[in-house]
């Protein structure tokens, strides 16, 4: 029994090994070749003190602010529906408000310049190339995050606790102030948190729709390693990004802790039948109003893909696709498509040989150094891509490496992989403990009672993972941008381009094929039913 002991502790020791070696070598290199290189008094002082940076640093804190706050505003009242009644297309609704949490950013802001440009249906607001732009983007983004996690909270609320205030005299507001309030409070500041947090390191919706003016911090690094090649400057404004970002991803993880307790409640609440009544009539009008901001951007962009001349024609899809090279990316649109699906296939390998033992071994296994290893597989949640792609810049452009297309799909997958680690723990934390002692008291081996008993009930998580990892991938766009060379441009890229130079025909009509690649992978992830935040 020792014998098989030492063994099967060698053997995890072996397989957990290959995982940390590929995340030290495609995570932490990169990220301390930028920290070694901002980490210096004199570079970091002159970044704090320069009051262009200041106005960034303050820019990025407000919006984000201001996103959360405006997300919360809007999101609130969808969960107290979701979690409170029941009615006929509630299933379908609730699918239809996720498609945002997937698809991509280029693609969304692509629609609301549309909408709200010169020439669009609401460009008279002046919203467009502001801080409005960003906020009212940064909305459409994060509604699915806080109306899930709310209302995922919000229907295990004890029904009971109510019905005792409300035995001892309290009413109404005073019972929600009172008893509702405290115990959904964590799951407000998990959604805060999050929203918060992908606001702060938005990338895409604050280049294209705020432009320099109102840049992020984000878009300051982007543009001080490409454009100015001050990777100096660049390097220590992500050395503060990555420092505001670890203590949010702290916050997150103590906040999570209580989240997580509420979640094993599982006393739901008995959900009301929808009348049209006042109350009915006025949660009807707040859907109509949300769906038609989720579908208007989407929309806008399928509506000026196929109308050339105001009349319906595949015009602007001929001229996407017409020439074999394409001298706006350096390559034919078809192989942005071929370059797109490549990179998110080995995304999808990748992020999950990474995040699958990772995940298992901090969830299941006790031992010293445990909460160590947990720290080293998590701290990737609290960078970005537009770091990791300067990582990848700094670590990598005097090598071979540097430009071909294995160097894209191994950034892809680095910042698939907290997502991918992120579901795939979930799934493992949900498989009850007994289930597995059963096994092994029955005679199962760990590897067979891992292969017979865990990894049958956590294959959902696994192909949410995937699914999931290869939609970012699919999406990305600051580390391709920073890596590519022009014969590995993918789709997002290609898009950014066209709407760089003001050619939103193609651009619309790249866009719908991305479209179709994001709706599909929602599709699945629906379909199988695994929560990914």
């Amino acid at each position: 029994m020792k014998s098989d002991s030492r063994i099967n502790l060698s053997m995890r020791k072996g397989l957990i090994l290959i995982p940390m070696l590929l995340l030290l070598s495609l995570f932490y290199v990169p990220m301390v070749r930028v920290i070694s290189l901002g980490f210096s008094l004199t570079s970091l002082l002159s970044v704090l003190s320069d009051e262009y940076y200041r106005r960034v640093i303050a820019f990025t804190f407000v919006q984000a602010l201001l996103s959360t706050l405006a997300t919360l505003a809007v999101g609130i009242p969808g969960a107290y529906v979701f979690s409170h009644y029941d009615f006929p297309g509630k299933r379908f609704l609730r699918s239809l408000i996720t498609v945002p949490f997937v698809m991509p950013s280029v693609i969304v802001a692509l629609g609301f310049i549309i909408i709200f440009g010169k020439s669009g249906p609401l460009g008279g607001l002046g919203i467009l190339y502001n801080w409005k732009a960003i906020i009212l983007a940064h909305v459409f983004y994060n509604y699915p995050v806080v109306v899930r996690v709310i209302a995922s909270s919000w229907e295990r609320i004890n029904p009971h606790y109510k019905e005792a205030a409300m035995s001892l005299g309290a009413k109404g507001f005073v019972v929600f102030r009172k008893i509702t309030l405290p115990l959904l409070l964590p799951s407000i500041l998990v959604a805060s948190l999050l929203t918060f947090t992908f606001c702060f390191m938005s990338f895409s919706i604050p280049l294209i729709l705020g432009g320099y003016k109102y840049a992020t911090i984000e878009v300051a690094i982007f543009s001080s390693a490409m454009m100015l090649l001050d990777f100096k400057t660049s390097s220590s404004l992500a050395l503060i990004q990555l420092t505001i970002s670890a203590i949010l991803m702290y916050i997150y993880a103590k906040l999570i802790e209580r989240y997580s307790r509420e979640e094993e409640q599982r006393v739901l609440i008995a959900k009301k039948r929808l009348k049209l009544d006042i109350e009915g009539i006025a949660i009807l009008v707040y859907f109509i109003f949300v769906l038609v901001f989720i579908i208007s951007p989407l929309f806008a962009v399928i509506y000026k893909a196929l109308m050339f001349n105001d009349r319906l024609s595949l015009e602007w899809f001929r001229r996407a696709f017409s020439e074999e090279y394409n001298p706006m990316f350096g390559t034919s649109s078809l192989m942005t498509i071929l370059n797109t699906l490549k990179f998110g296939f080995i995304a999808v390998l990748i992020a999950v040989i990474l995040a699958l033992p990772l995940a298992r071994v901090i969830a299941r296994e006790k031992f010293r150094g445990k909460g160590l290893l947990e720290v080293f597989a998590t701290l990737p949640l609290a960078s970005s891509s537009v770091m990791l792609g300067l990582g990848y810049l700094l670590a990598f452009r005097d090598t071979s490496l540097y430009g071909h297309w294995l160097l894209i799909a191994l950034a892809h997958a680095t910042v698939a992989y907290p997502f991918a680690f992120r579901t795939i723990s979930i799934s493992i934390r949900k498989i009850k403990k007994n289930l597995l002692e059963a096994s092994l008291t029955l005679g199962a081996s760990e590897a067979l009672s891992f292969l017979k008993v865990e990894l049958p009930l956590i294959v959902n998580g696994i192909l949410v993972a995937s699914i999931f990892s290869f939609a970012i991938s699919a999406a990305e766009l600051a580390t391709t941008y920073m890596l590519a060379s022009p014969e590995n441009t993918t789709l997002t890229l290609a898009i950014y381009k066209f709407i760089s130079s003001r050619q939103f025909g193609p651009a619309s009509a790249l866009s719908v094929v991305l479209m179709i690649i994001s709706m599909v992978s929602f599709l699945l992830i629906e379909r199988i039913g695994e929560e990914v935040w």
